[in-house]
């Protein structure tokens, strides 16, 4: 598919037995030649003018919060309008004239994007490694997805978020560190989306380099792609305690509207856990972002299938003759949920394969769930665009505070569903899922330990991040 790079490292395993395939390095850096990587610096250079202007022009627009600041604030508003006053034209005038070094930067840019890695790999030696896994004993391993929502700061405030430097620094300091409060503290694998803005992408591989040794990150490409123009990546970020063994990114070729000007796909990893027996025991991670507006139910029915698809032609690809497979696990935003009416994607094959623990069949959610880490045992996401509650677990455990703050079902068109029975518990767009194996196999997924839904990072996005724990126990020899 276009945008797929296919990239495998296989390290050292005691008692392993050697790979079948010539061992290829994961990328480190998006250019394999350094007068390339020159160039696409130069190239980036002439773009910042032009793309500053454009940005700090729609940060103009205010937030939901900002607005009841200014409210709160004596002659708050006679600033906010001065503020557009003044610097609104300043800032259009910046633009009109950062155009032709904006052309000339933009002609650069785009045949660069061919020669340009789909992905960069990232290993942190310092950073702890997992856990050694006896193989006799049960283990549980934990996947968090969250969609971060770290666009560009004039970009983010359409999700009525803004201030995209700060939420990033806020969000690096609340992810998971040892012994963490807020997420879960044994969380093995995290899985991003949205990730766009470059100074927050960086920011994370920081923080997140010193307890997760192995980091995929800048995933997908931009440039032109069957006569379109995308300006972004895919905004995935991956990071793992275990050994990446490959990776794979297959970009969709169906983004419509806006979407298409985001390179999104699905991004393919392949994990090492361990060795039994001169045998390799391996984990499976897939991690995606679907088109997003509401409406386009279609379009994701085609990237469902894709995503079908590509998952089980990479792990046929990669499997080496007796591997044993501990998980194979989905996490996304996949920006449609199991309460509203429309059930064209709430019926997708991907999900007679896969298992989501949060729902007992097409548009009937599961009404609680497990959650050890959260006052509400309700699905929770994503917040609406209303401003977050200063105490997102409290609000959120009551039915006031979710009807409040939550999104709730909504029709075909996108308009929320006034109809809508029962107790409200918001819509979930953000999924981990998992497929089981079968009884008889040296390792199965048992049970699932527990979902969470993590309120910590209720003020820094417009969706909660989501985790769950599989127990891995062992089977038949």
């Amino acid at each position: 598919g276009a945008g797929e790079l296919r990239c495998r490292w296989v390290p050292p395993v005691p008692g392993a037995a050697p790979a079948a395939r010539p061992a290829m390095p994961l990328p480190e850096s998006p250019f394999r030649s350094p007068a390339l990587a020159a160039l696409d610096a130069a190239a980036r250079a002439l773009l910042a003018p032009g793309f500053w202007a454009l940005n700090q022009l729609l940060d103009l627009r205010p937030t939901t919060a900002e607005r009841r600041r200014r409210r709160q604030s004596p002659c708050g508003w006679c600033r906010g309008c001065a503020a557009w006053a003044l610097a609104g034209p300043v800032l259009a005038v910046l633009l009109l004239l950062s155009l032709p070094v904006t052309a000339l930067g933009l002609l650069l840019w785009l045949p660069l994007q061919a020669a340009r890695s789909p992905f960069v790999y990232q290993h942190t030696a310092a950073a702890a490694p997992a856990k050694p896994w006896d193989l006799r004993q049960r283990r549980t391993f934990t996947f968090l997805s969250a969609n971060l929502c770290l666009l560009p700061s004039g970009l983010a405030k359409f999700s009525n978020l803004g201030q995209t430097p700060q939420r990033a620094a806020d969000i690096a300091r609340q992810l998971p560190p040892p012994l963490s409060e807020s997420f879960p503290p044994d969380a093995d694998i995290l899985c991003l989306q949205e990730v766009f803005d470059a100074a927050a992408a960086t920011c994370l591989r920081r923080r997140l380099g010193r307890v997760f040794p192995h980091i995929i990150s800048e995933v997908g490409t931009g440039g032109l792609c069957r006569g379109r123009l995308r300006l972004l990546g895919s905004g995935l970020f991956l990071a793992s305690r275990f050994p990446v063994l490959a990776a794979a990114f297959h970009s969709f070729p169906n983004g419509a509207r806006e979407d298409a000007m985001a390179d999104k796909g699905l991004l393919l990893v392949q994990v090492l856990l361990g060795s039994a027996r001169h045998r390799r025991v391996v984990g499976y991670i897939g991690c995606t972002h679907l088109q997003a507006p509401a409406g386009d139910g279609a379009v994701r029915e085609a990237q469902l299938t894709l995503a079908l698809r590509w998952l089980q032609q990479f792990q046929q690809e990669q499997e080496q003759s007796g591997d044993v497979v501990a998980f194979d696990v989905l996490c996304g935003d996949l920006n449609f949920d199991n309460c509203s009416p429309d059930q064209l994607n709430q019926r997708h094959q991907l999900f007679k394969v896969y298992q989501d623990p949060c729902r007992r069949a097409p548009g009937a959610p599961i009404p609680c769930c497990s959650c050890p880490m959260l006052c509400p045992p309700a699905l929770s996401p994503p917040v609406s665009h209303r401003h977050c509650p200063p105490h997102p677990c409290r609000t959120l455990s009551s039915p006031s505070g979710r009807r409040q703050f939550l999104a709730g079902p909504i029709l075909t068109s996108g308009q929320p569903d006034a109809t809508f029975p029962g107790p409200w518990r918001g819509r979930r767009l953000d999924y981990v899922v998992f497929r089981p194996r079968p009884p008889m196999t040296p390792l199965s997924p048992q049970d699932v330990a527990a979902v969470s839904f993590i309120t910590r990072l209720a003020m820094c996005s417009d969706h909660l991040p989501v985790a769950l724990s599989l127990h891995v126990v062992p089977g038949a020899p």
